[in-house]
């Protein structure tokens, strides 16, 4: 029996209000709209928070649980990455944390979706190999660094050239 990993579902309070976020500020494509469930193009799902609880228990009472307590993360990545913290800025979302270069060279920020679920904005791995290249470092120390293969990182140098 082979089991398929197809994606995330986040529970969300309001369908609509999240529909937009995801579209307008995270520029996301719907590619299924099944009411108050819907399936993104990259592969993630919203679903409204109460009908998914009554589907999900049937008519069992259940408590309802605070949703996006910090528990979850969805990543996503930009080669321009300064220009989509701004961009996303600019519809005034609650930040978790500004552009920030984790220690294995990596830069991402962090920001809350409408019900405070937790949205990583990182660069590609390719982009960081040749801004760390740009910055001196070489092919092992990068590699060291970042704990890629060091094929990988002559790779994106060699695409560079």
């Amino acid at each position: 029996m082979a089991i398929r990993y197809e994606g995330a579902v986040l529970f969300v309070s309001d369908i609509e209000v999240s529909r937009r976020f995801y579209e307008q500020v995270m520029g996301q494509k719907v590619v299924g709209d099944h009411g108050p469930h819907l399936v993104f193009e990259a592969g993630f799902f919203l679903w409204q928070a109460d009908h998914a609880r009554s589907v999900i228990h049937g008519n069992e009472e259940k408590k309802s649980h605070r949703l996006g307590q910090d528990n979850l993360e969805l990543y996503f990545e930009s080669e321009d990455l300064d220009g989509a913290w701004e961009a996303i800025n600019r519809h005034g979302v609650r930040p978790v944390h500004e552009t920030v270069e984790h220690p294995w060279g990596q830069r991402a920020f962090r920001i809350y979706d409408p019900d405070g679920h937790v949205i990583e904005v990182g660069e590609p791995l390719a982009v960081q190999v040749k801004r760390l290249h740009g910055q001196g470092l070489g092919v092992e120390e990068i590699a060291k660094r970042n704990t890629i293969p060091i094929d990988f990182v002559k790779r994106v140098l060699k695409e560079e050239e």
